[in-house]
């Protein structure tokens, strides 16, 4: 199974997108400063992750959230946190 995920610092207040196979993993990864991008922060949380079956389905998704400004991807995120 493949994940895309938007993750938000509030620090920063930037949201950063991805994709992985192990979401937990992945969210430690960032927090703990191994990722270039998000070692600026150690505050980021998980707003909104889709499981896809195929790598391919998740890479698709994960380039659309990254060509989304903000209010969408804010969008994305109040639509996913209302249907849990």
């Amino acid at each position: 199974m493949f994940y895309t995920y938007i993750l938000y610092s509030a620090s920063l207040d930037i949201y950063y997108k991805g994709f992985t196979t192990d979401i937990d993993k992945r969210t430690e990864y960032h927090i703990s400063g191994k990722s270039k991008y998000t070692s600026k922060s150690k505050d980021w949380i998980i707003v909104y992750y889709h499981l896809f079956v195929s790598k391919t389905e998740a890479l698709i998704e994960e380039k659309r959230l990254k060509k989304l400004n903000r209010a969408s991807i804010e969008k994305i995120i109040l639509n996913f946190n209302s249907n849990k």
